[in-house]
């Protein structure tokens, strides 16, 4: 049997044990059930397959038998709005910053880093360690636990680099699956399209806890602290570190503080998704606090970190996953095992969007020039809610917008319904998720009015 972490104690990570399931089977079983879902899903929606002629050598394929699989809910609002040759086409799906002009942005001190590894001959192409690339990772874990953190200091935290956001959180989901006591997680309702997909996938069950309140279109606060403590004593926990994807609905400080409290009585162990680190306010240390606050009490937590939004680099696929530890020792092991689930999932991460990171990192200039690059971002995200906003204000749009400039980050739940978002996608060309979700980062000073008229136009035609 291989050795597991488990423990009744805290959150488990303290001495090896042995498990009586297999890891293995049951993702087995959950990639099982997710193609059946899939299948079954396909197969009952006409809409959303197209059935495909067969030609003679198609018969002769031994994957004949495939179905086509839906698009992506998300990803798959690009590809529609790729083929609308329409010239007033609008694109608030993907999660992407855009500039004022509709263009994707490479960040001023992401282009300096990259011409001072270029410039560097003696860089070379080999493999990193299984762990990734080792100031990237220490540097990880400093920007979002803070320089001065305890946990840094006593050596409590294994920080290893991953394929961004994604793969951190998948890698941590699989390491559980494998060595933690509780193999369920909660996660918000609603949440990122994929969580569920990937803890699935990982050997985790996923169970959700109210998140978003529709009626008030913010945080179900209460909803949220009856369904955490109703869960099983040592329950993994997702939490959003800040700008909730999709509401853009996050807890105050004093919120925060009231869930950690709850969490630590019930040894629920936390599990952050920290994709949005001073994209969200502007200030790296302000959208970290939630975070820190879980850190600073001594208890346990797993983080995954992107730099895809705050970095600009989406398709470097830079992330990191750490996990905070009692103690040193167990840090260490902890680690040996996440390398022993890294190690067959893609060997070793890549070595040149993590090189960008770290170069930006410990040079307190180019740092300094990445904040404030970032905080323009952040500003012009704002902006664009203030300017939504007070376009529907004075439109006479029915309803209480106030939600847009309410919300935080990349992201605003409209509230509008699938009916709608229909509408507007079909008659304005405006493409969104089904859930009514836009993307701020997508819109700008000229694309404000008609969006607005296109919500003005939805809202009044469907009541």
């Amino acid at each position: 049997m291989r050795p597991q972490l488990t423990s009744p104690e805290a959150h488990g990570f303290g001495s090896p044990t042995s498990s009586s399931s297999s890891a293995s089977d049951r993702r087995l079983s959950a990639l099982a059930r997710h193609l059946g879902d899939s299948s079954s899903t396909i197969m009952a929606s006409n809409d959303m397959v197209s059935p495909s002629p067969t030609s003679a050598s198609d018969a002769n394929s031994v994957f004949a038998h495939i179905v086509r699989a839906p698009e992506d809910p998300i990803l798959g609002v690009t590809v529609a709005y790729n083929k609308d040759p329409s010239p007033v086409k609008l694109n608030l799906g993907v999660g992407a910053y855009r500039t004022e002009e509709g263009k994707p942005l490479v960040l001023n001190v992401v282009r300096q880093a990259e011409q001072q590894l270029v410039n560097d001959r003696s860089r070379v192409k080999e493999y990193l360690p299984i762990v990734g690339l080792a100031d990237f990772n220490k540097l990880s874990a400093k920007l979002i636990l803070g320089a001065d953190s305890p946990a840094i200091q006593e050596n409590r935290v294994t920080t290893v680099e991953c394929l961004s956001g994604t793969g951190s959180l998948r890698v941590g989901g699989e390491f559980l699956a494998r060595h933690y006591h509780q193999r369920t997680i909660y996660i918000p309702n609603p949440t990122w399209g994929n969580h569920p997909k990937v803890f699935n996938l990982a050997g985790l069950s996923v169970k959700t806890y109210r998140y978003y309140d529709p009626a008030t279109r913010g945080l179900d606060f209460q909803g949220l602290l009856e369904d955490l403590g109703s869960a099983p004593s040592g329950a993994i926990v997702l939490l959003h570190a800040c700008a909730h994807n999709p509401t853009g609905v996050d807890p105050t400080i004093q919120q925060w503080e009231q869930i950690r409290q709850l969490m630590r009585s019930k040894a629920l162990l936390p599990f952050f998704d920290s994709a949005y680190q001073g994209f969200a306010s502007g200030s790296l240390d302000s959208d970290a606090q939630p975070v820190r606050i879980f850190v600073a009490d001594g208890g346990e937590c797993l983080i995954a970190q992107s730099y895809a939004k705050n970095m600009g680099l989406y398709g470097e696929r830079v992330g990191a996953l750490s996990i905070v530890c009692k103690t040193a020792d167990v840090a260490s092991r902890v680690e040996s095992q996440v390398k022993l689930v890294i190690r067959p999932m893609y060997s070793n991460p890549p070595i040149h969007g993590a090189s960008i990171v770290a170069t930006i990192l410990k040079d307190r200039n180019m740092y300094n020039e990445w904040t404030i690059e970032l905080k323009a971002m952040a500003d012009r995200i704002i902006s664009m809610r203030q300017q939504l906003f007070d376009a529907l204000r004075a439109r006479g749009t029915p309803g209480d917008w106030s939600h847009i400039i309410k919300q935080i980050g990349m992201f605003t739940f409209t509230g509008l319904n699938s009916e709608q978002v229909a509408f507007m996608t079909r008659e304005f060309h405006i493409y969104m998720t089904a859930d009514g979700r836009i993307s701020m980062a997508g819109l700008s000073s000229k694309t404000v009015p008609h969006l607005t008229d296109a919500i003005h136009a939805a809202v009044t035609s469907f009541a």
